[in-house]
C-alpha cells in the first residue's frame, strides 16, 4: 500500500484506523536498521537511550498557497513504533512519541537533512520540549529521525481540505 486518499473532512478517530491499516500492510515493520546521523546534527557526544522503527503515514492537507492555487502541506504523522517484532508505542501530532510504558516526549525540529531520495521525508534532529510519565524516554533530550523511506509529498492539489496519506518508515533514536 503506497497511498491512502481521503477526500472528506474527518473526525480524529480516522488516524487510529489509518494507523491500523498501514501497520497491517507493512511486512517489515519489525526491522530496525543501523543509521548514522549527518555530521551537521552534531550528536557525536550523545548516548542512545532507545532506537525504534516507525511505520505509518505522513498526512498532508491541500491548502491555499500564498502564490496562488492549492498545494500539499504537512499536517501530522501517524505511525506505530517497533522494537524488534514488538509494538512498543506510537508517533503522532506534536510531534509526539508515546511508549507503552506510559512515557512520552514531544519534540521541536532544530535541524534537517535530505532523505536518500526525493520521495523520502527529510532526516530530522528534534529537541525534546516536553516529557510526560516516567518511562524509558524520561532522560531523552534529543530525537533523531533517520533512515527515512517514503512519506514525501509536494506539488499542486485540487481541493482545499483534501487529505492525502503517504506511507513511510523511519528509525527514531532517542538520545541523552
Amino acid at each position: 500500500m503506497s497511498k491512502i486518499e481521503h477526500r472528506v473532512s474527518v473526525a480524529p478517530q480516522w488516524a487510529t484506523a489509518l494507523l491500523i491499516v498501514v501497520t497491517i500492510a507493512s511486512p517489515a515493520c519489525g526491522q530496525v536498521s543501523t543509521a548514522s546521523a549527518p555530521t551537521s546534527f552534531d550528536v557525536a557526544d550523545r548516548s542512545v537511550i532507545l532506537t525504534v522503527h516507525g511505520v505509518g503515514a505522513q498526512i498532508y492537507e491541500c491548502t491555499p498557497q500564498p502564490t496562488g492555487g492549492n498545494g500539499w502541506s504537512f499536517r501530522e504523522p501517524a505511525a506505530s513504533l517497533f522494537l524488534g517484532d514488538e509494538t512498543v508505542g506510537r508517533h503522532y501530532v506534536g510531534p509526539t512519541w508515546e511508549l507503552s510504558d506510559g512515557g512520552s516526549v514531544k519534540g521541536k525540529s532544530v535541524a534537517t537533512a535530505p532523505g536518500a531520495t526525493a520521495g523520502d521525508v527529510p532526516l530530522l534532529k528534534l529537541e525534546v520540549i516536553e516529557h510526560h510519565g516516567d518511562g524509558r524516554l524520561s532522560p531523552a533530550t534529543t530525537v533523531l529521525r533517520l533512515n527515512t523511506k517514503g512519506g514525501g509529498l509536494s506539488g499542486p492539489c485540487a481541493n482545499a481540505g483534501d487529505l492525502q496519506a503517504q506511507s513511510y518508515s523511519a528509525d527514531y533514536l532517542f538520545l541523552r
